[in-house]
């Protein structure tokens, strides 16, 4: 199986979007900060610049923000030194701290909680009731990277028994990556699939109408997955990592609340381990993501 990593070497760091630069009356080189396009990157642009320019008015340390154009965007950027923080998935961590040695900062928490599942959504009014129901036909997964519109959905098939050597045409008719969470949910809904890999919460927050939620089911779900954060590359002095550090546990809800909202729908920060992150590690085993031992 080609792996990730052979498909991360291929990208180009063109792949990353500038979406703004901050200065903070400084003469300093600003540290830059890429965020993760687990939405749609334009909608993103804004957000980020607004995120880096708080983050530098708290921390003292100059910032700018980049939106990758894709999950991989975000791993070449770190490893070939192009920047030194990254908004990362779960998956996306344990790729920068292997492949960039890359330590995690903070750990998001979302809705109260520093842990979320993945799901196959359906059509309610399709009849599709189990995991099973799935077999023979399509599927909308995210993007080979990401945790909880790939990585996660397929070990759980893989573990019932339903996908054999990682592929998912073994189960379904057709598999394809939508590129964002949202765009997964809005091919379910309008026909397009018959199912979609993403997180918990990924129809309220991205379908927003009430009518359209409802319309909206699952026949599947993972175990937990420990959520996703901000890392730093090896190069960044241990001062500024700990100032930074400290100025993204202090941006939380009530004064940040809009702001964090914007980003990736997440209340604040917390402390975070780089052994947080061994349950991938163990997914990414499973999915033969890992490098030979």
């Amino acid at each position: 199986m080609r792996t990730l990593v052979h498909a991360i070497g291929r990208r180009a760091v063109a792949l990353l979007l500038l979406v703004g630069v901050l200065g903070c009356g400084r003469s300093e080189t600003p540290l830059t900060l890429v965020f993760t396009p687990s939405r749609d990157p334009t909608a993103l642009k804004e957000a980020a610049d607004a995120f880096a320019k708080t983050l530098a008015e708290i921390s003292g340390v100059p910032v700018r923000a980049l939106v990758a154009s894709d999950y991989a965007g975000v791993i070449e950027a770190l490893r070939s030194k192009r920047v030194e923080l990254a908004f990362v998935h779960p998956v996306g961590y344990v790729l920068a701290n292997r492949e960039a040695g890359c330590r995690i900062l903070v750990r998001d928490v979302w809705g109260g909680k520093t842990a979320y599942t993945a799901r196959f959504y359906v059509r309610k009014d399709r009849g599709l009731q189990r995991l099973e129901d799935l077999r023979g036909k399509t599927v909308a997964f995210v993007d080979p990277a990401s945790s909880s519109g790939y990585i996660y959905p397929m070990v759980l098939l893989i573990k019932q028994g339903l996908v054999r050597e990682r592929d998912p045409k073994t189960f379904f008719k057709d598999a394809l990556f939508s590129g964002t969470h949202e765009a997964a949910l809005q091919a379910v809904l309008h026909g397009r699939v018959d199912a979609a890999a993403s997180f918990d919460k990924a129809p309220e927050l991205h379908l927003k109408d009430p009518a359209l939620i409802a319309q909206i089911g699952f026949v599947g779900e993972t175990p937990e997955i420990p959520e996703a954060g901000i890392c730093v590359r090896p190069g960044v002095p241990e001062e500024t990592a700990a100032k930074l550090k400290r100025a993204l546990l202090s941006i939380k809800a009530p004064e940040h609340a809009a702001l964090l909202k914007q980003i990736y729908d997440i209340d604040g920060f917390i402390e975070a381990d780089d052994r947080d992150y061994q349950p991938v590690r163990d997914a990414m085993e499973i999915m033969n993501l890992n490098p030979p031992k």
